[in-house]
């Protein structure tokens, strides 16, 4: 998956942290930090299945006891 490009256009009224806060808005909308550490370490598809199914557990475990 390709991350998408981000892009700030800066009025030149503009403060230096409010553009700096739009920024980091936009970087964490788009997900490219999460990415980023996604590729750092690689996991083997075993282990990934392993952990989805683990929270999957996990979270009807915890639906569960909402209900009750």
């Amino acid at each position: 998956m390709r991350t998408p490009r981000v892009e700030l256009t800066v009025e030149g009224y503009e403060s230096l942290d409010r553009a700096l806060k739009d920024f980091r808005r936009l970087v964490e909308q788009a997900r490219i930090v999460e990415e980023y550490k996604r590729h750092l370490v690689y996991l083997k598809p075993s282990i990934v299945r392993r952990q989805q199914l683990l929270r999957a557990i996990y979270r009807e475990k915890m639906r569960r006891l909402m209900e009750e």
